[in-house]
């Protein structure tokens, strides 16, 4: 069973020290999805939301909550991110936003949790802008798809819904 890195020998939490590893170019890929009644779809797809523009608003949110990750997680480094990057994919069949987030760094550490929480601001942000027509959307499968560098290696989702 691997070690938990966060956790001391006591069992408290700790921040990992990262100062002596190597800084090597990282990238995570993160998905989630929105699920939304067919009229909330159109709406969003249409640019017809009261409160504008949701897709462009949710991508801000993604790459501004990316950028501040180590604020709302707490053991989480403050990193300089070199990229972030947000794409929907708008999946009319199932009345749903599928959302992809793209973070990069030139860095000691990773950015998975970095590119997950710029798909959860993302799809809290579509809520957020949608929630006056439609309070039974559902944000579900947020998680990561791939990673790559770091000192576990790369990652590769095999299901990637």
């Amino acid at each position: 069973m691997k070690k938990l890195t966060h956790i001391d020998k006591k069992g408290l939490p700790k921040m990992v020290d990262v100062g002596s590893k190597p800084s090597t170019q990282r990238e995570a890929v993160a998905k989630g999805s929105v699920y939304m009644k067919k009229e909330t779809f159109t709406l969003i797809t249409e640019g017809s939301v009261q409160k504008g523009d949701v897709l462009s608003t949710a991508k801000i949110a993604g790459i501004m909550a990316a950028k501040r990750t180590a604020d709302i997680i707490p053991l989480c480094h403050p990193l300089n991110i070199t990229s972030a990057d947000i794409t929907f994919n708008l999946d009319k069949r199932k009345n749903r936003i599928v959302i992809e987030s793209r973070v990069k760094i030139t860095g000691q550490t990773g950015v998975e949790m970095e590119a997950l929480t710029a798909v959860s601001a993302a799809a809290l942000t579509i809520y957020d802008m949608c929630k006056a027509v439609d309070k039974e959307m559902t944000i579900s499968d947020i998680m990561l798809v791939e990673k790559r560098s770091g000192k576990s290696g790369e990652f590769k989702r095999k299901n990637n819904p």
